[in-house]
């Protein structure tokens, strides 16, 4: 029987990006970067004005999608992403934003 390695292991990325990233086209961004790198999951506004990110798919790509929200090249200005790695849930379709 073959491994799965890290890569393509399911997991889960949760991400609280602070900064001014809402009312800038942030979620709407960072949904378009997780459905090109064919992950699930969601990008919601939280009431302290962070986003919240969580994303489910191969570790790879949620990390490239880390490494596109620390890039710089987002719109509006993130300050900080403080990230939390868990098992993936399953469940999900799609991303949505909220």
């Amino acid at each position: 029987m073959v491994g799965v390695t890290g890569a393509e292991r399911a997991v889960r990325l949760t991400a609280w990006v602070r900064g001014h990233v809402q009312g800038v086209g942030f979620r709407w961004w960072t949904r378009a970067r997780a459905l090109e790198l064919g992950l699930v999951g969601s990008a919601s506004n939280l009431r302290d004005g962070r986003v919240e990110v969580n994303a489910e798919g191969t570790e790879e790509a949620c990390r490239s999608l880390l490494d596109a929200l620390r890039s710089g090249r987002t719109p509006g200005r993130v300050d900080s992403v403080v990230e939390r790695w868990s098992e993936a849930r399953g469940g999900l379709t799609g991303f949505v934003e909220r």
